[in-house]
């Protein structure tokens, strides 16, 4: 795999924790554009339950990376990198990488490989085909879109590796295992924000009832009646499949808030542990006193000790 080199200012940390608005602020004082790395923004319609930027905040910022697929349509890791190939060589300025999501941090910095893990919505939307179809579809498909892949496997008859092999053509992986290439991660750490456990989890509380007091039940009932079908990883976002089961009355709201609360408490956790084992991070601890100006700046000095981060694209 061929790798173009550029470079950004990377924003992390854990899911409530305020980067986006930091994020939002500096685009604004420095004029750069926003490339998000959050899995769910990728999604058209997802905007109450995802925290997305509002139409006032992306008329004064250049946003990508959002709104790229339906609800009802299946989305990988390497249709993410493909949309960011796609959009570098317009760049001309620096820009912000900001998000949580650790697998498109990891591919933005490392690429994708061999190991790449199995997507479960693309896996569903293969199978799907295969039950519909047979192996002659699937072939057919990965023929058209992976003609080497075709031809590097050992038993093209068979419907699993069949399978795995149009994932990873989804992916953006064309070529067979011995000629893939795994980039080093850049030795620049990112920048993060970080709060302690208690008060993170006084934000997440209070983000998921502005969640729901915003409308997210209006936003599934409107999602559901254009997209009556979605995809295994929208239809399992936090705070959607609570939504869902509220409104097709399997549980209470007051229980859908709390299941909500604590499941993207357990997403926070799951992105530390991958914050310490996986990335090099500058950490900056703030708390409730700090303004987002101020954190800003705070983030800036970050960036301007270490430079911007190169992504491996």
């Amino acid at each position: 795999m061929s790798a173009t080199q550029c470079a950004a200012y990377f924003l992390t940390g854990a899911t409530a924790s305020g980067k986006s608005a930091v994020a939002q602020w500096v685009a604004e004082q420095r004029g750069w554009p926003i490339l998000s790395a959050d899995s769910m923004l990728v999604y058209q319609g997802m905007d109450v339950g995802t925290a997305k930027p509002d139409a006032a905040a992306r008329a004064s910022v250049a946003y990508h990376g959002l709104d790229m697929v339906t609800p009802d349509q299946p989305f990988s890791v390497g249709a993410y990198l493909r949309h960011v190939r796609a959009l570098l060589p317009d760049i001309r300025r620096p820009f912000i990488v900001v998000g949580g999501t650790g697998l498109y941090l990891k591919a933005l910095l490392q690429g994708l490989d061999e190991q790449l893990p199995s997507d479960p919505a693309v896996r569903a939307h293969w199978t799907g085909v295969f039950e519909k179809g047979g192996v002659a579809v699937l072939a057919a498909a990965l023929q058209a879109r992976a003609p080497a892949l075709y031809t590097g496997l050992k038993d093209p008859q068979n419907a699993r590796r069949l399978i795995r092999a149009l994932e990873l053509a989804d992916a953006g992986i064309t070529s067979p295992p011995q000629s893939w290439r795994q980039e080093p991660l850049s030795a620049v750490p990112l920048a993060g924000v970080r709060w302690n456990t208690e008060a993170l989890h006084s934000r997440i509380e209070m983000r998921v009832r502005q969640m729901y007091d915003a409308g997210i039940r209006a936003e599934v009932r409107q999602l559901r009646r254009q997209y009556p079908v979605w995809s295994g990883t929208a239809r399992q976002a936090i705070g959607y499949a609570e939504a869902w089961e509220c409104e097709e009355g399997r549980c209470s709201e007051a229980d859908a808030v709390m299941r909500t609360i604590q499941r993207t408490r357990q997403l926070a956790k799951r992105q530390r542990t991958w914050f310490a084992h996986q990335v090099d991070v500058c950490w900056l601890d703030v708390d409730a006193q700090w303004t987002v100006a101020q954190t800003a700046q705070e983030i800036l000095k970050i960036w301007e000790k270490y430079g911007p981060v190169e992504i491996c694209s």
